[in-house]
């Protein structure tokens, strides 16, 4: 059987700029496929990078309902010559699952989102937040980004508590950064009710419901929400941020959660 622990392949390619074309060297970012066996059942094949596996596993059945705390992970294996992760979870896999497939790249898969997207509903807490540690933990999150850097199509996800940065993951998928997350608090026991969470991605209506489920305070972006994922905040009482660049954002909702410096001038969205 064919290893999938094969070292990153730097490969040739061409690159085109000032009217030219030039050979350079480039080295992909790997893309890794585990199949999830929870209690003997397969259960979805989850599509990520090759690090940290265990992480990513806890937190998509954490963020899926199958565990709550870490005591309901009997346990955990992972192959990574034939990519398989083996779990045993306290409790019975539910025989109908219905799956719902959502925006995430490589198409994300969440069995539970609806629930998700109900808890967004509650409010959540009474958290105030300083716009200027968001922006503080938007540029943390730029400096770890090696993997962007050196490869390109790599999304970065952080947690922070307004004066440090707790969590880091990176990932192909955007929601698996915020899975890889889930994970690593579960199995360290950091609690995430209301904290701060930056990506370097799009927030999808599914990000906003598992940072929901979480309890997360307040979501930050390099780019934009969708329509729905605003909806699921603001009912949620989720403060989320857009454009989050060079000291400017946009404001999306629950802007009463924010303390702004009030000397200086408020700065126009970098997008209507």
């Amino acid at each position: 059987m064919e290893t999938r622990r094969d070292a990153d392949e730097t490969s040739t390619v061409l690159c085109y700029g000032e009217g030219r074309m030039a050979p350079v060297e480039h080295r992909p970012v790997r893309e890794f496929p585990v199949q999830l066996v929870v209690n003997g059942r397969e259960l979805a094949t989850l599509i990520g990078s090759p690090h940290e596996l265990r992480f990513l596993v806890a937190g998509f059945l954490r963020l899926q309902g199958f565990v709550t705390r870490v005591e309901d992970l009997l346990s955990l294996a992972i192959c990574e010559d034939v990519g398989v992760a083996s779990v045993t979870v306290r409790g019975e896999v539910p025989d109908r699952l219905r799956p719902v497939l959502t925006t995430g790249c490589g198409t994300g898969i969440t069995f539970t989102l609806p629930a998700a997207a109900a808890a967004a509903r509650e409010e959540l807490h009474r958290s105030r937040f300083s716009l200027s540690s968001v922006f503080a933990l938007m540029d943390e999150l730029f400096r770890r980004a090696d993997q962007y850097r050196s490869h390109g199509g790599i999304h970065s996800a952080a947690v922070g508590d307004g004066s440090s940065l707790l969590l880091y993951a990176e990932d192909i998928g955007r929601h698996n950064t915020l899975d890889r997350i889930a994970g690593e608090a579960l199995l360290r026991g950091i609690d995430l009710s209301g904290k701060l969470l930056v990506t370097s991605g799009r927030v999808s209506s599914e990000m906003a419901a598992k940072a929901a489920t979480l309890g997360i305070g307040l979501i930050a972006s390099r780019t934009s929400p969708t329509d729905m994922a605003v909806r699921l905040c603001d009912k949620g009482g989720i403060v989320l941020l857009g454009y989050v660049r060079g000291g400017k954002c946009n404001i999306y909702c629950h802007s009463e959660k924010l303390d702004i410096v009030s000397q200086s001038p408020a700065a126009a969205p970098l997008h209507p």
